[in-house]
């Protein structure tokens, strides 16, 4: 039988490592599926790449989706995933979050997921649009570097493995973002929902490859070879490889068994998108479909 291609945008980082798991361990192949990871630049790229049909899924901040839903794309948020594994990182010499007034943010784009968060951070510190600028870096890799190159860039939010290389660079770690703003859904996989209702089956079938290849990521047998996955996929030194596996695996802020969704995080994304942007988001409901996940679960037992 012809597998099923799927080309499949992502966001290689922390939360990338059930995707990897799948491919080495042959979890889509069984599945009849072919599947090509592809990295993304930036979040406009994935999502006008998935409203074209280049990609059939995406791997990205939940707010992607509203987003495709604000531009009149009817997108659909299909598992959960994590909250972010983020931490907000200023340059050396900047004391405090308020201190940032003046300066030059490196978001990913300005109008999406983790921008709103990084803004959110910064008015509760007093600081409101217009008291700083926003440099459009990209992907997480793209905001380190653009830090690490020019002391004008003088705040970002980076995930690990991102996040260890700017610690290591001597970059300041203020702190996971989560401890300032509450629960937030990170990273989730997202489809036109169109194309998830012609093609169920394979939706079903991907999830289940994935979920499969998130419980062998977690099981603490499997820790020293999913270590080296991402040594290997994220190019890796086998220290850093252990940081980044250690903040998957984390009980309480690592990646969510089972890809299960986070019903309050979903929330506070509705509600900095509402805040930062003319688009008032309507109820979750419109933009989650669990029927997929719960048959992909349904497979698994």
């Amino acid at each position: 039988m012809t597998p099923a291609r799927l080309t499949v945008m992502v966001f290689p980082g922390t939360q990338t490592l059930p995707l990897f798991a799948a491919q080495a361990n042959g979890s889509f192949e069984r599945r009849g599926l072919a599947v090509e990871l592809v990295p993304a630049p930036n979040s406009a790229e994935q999502r006008d790449g998935l409203a074209t049909g280049r990609y059939q899924i995406g791997h990205g901040a939940a707010d992607q989706c509203v987003a495709m839903a604000a531009a009149g794309v009817d997108a659909v948020v299909v598992a959960g995933g994590d909250n972010g594994f983020n931490h907000l990182f200023v340059q050396p010499g900047i004391g405090s979050v308020a201190d940032l007034r003046g300066r030059t943010l490196v978001a990913d784009v300005a109008d999406t997921g983790w921008s709103f968060v990084l803004y959110e951070i910064l008015r509760r510190h007093g600081l409101e649009k217009g008291d700083y600028a926003v440099h459009e870096a990209g992907a997480p890799f793209r905001r380190f570097e653009a830090m690490r190159d020019d002391a004008a860039m003088a705040a970002a939010i980076l995930n690990p493995p991102f996040a260890i290389h700017a610690r290591r660079a001597g970059l300041k770690d203020l702190g996971p973002v989560v401890a300032g703003i509450g629960a937030y859904q990170g990273t989730v996989p997202y489809v036109l929902r169109r194309w998830a209702e012609t093609n169920a089956q394979t939706m079903t079938a991907y999830l289940a490859a994935m979920i499969e290849g998130l419980r062998w990521s977690l099981d603490p047998a499997n820790r020293f070879a999913a270590t080296r996955l991402y040594a290997e996929r994220l190019r890796l030194r086998s220290d850093m490889a252990a940081e980044t596996y250690a903040a998957a695996a984390d009980p309480a802020h690592g990646l969510a068994p089972d890809a299960a969704f986070d019903r309050p995080g979903f929330a506070t994304m509705l509600r900095l998108r509402a805040a930062f942007t003319d688009f008032r988001p309507a109820a979750a409901v419109a933009y989650i479909e669990p029927a997929y996940r719960d048959a992909a679960l349904a497979s698994l037992r």
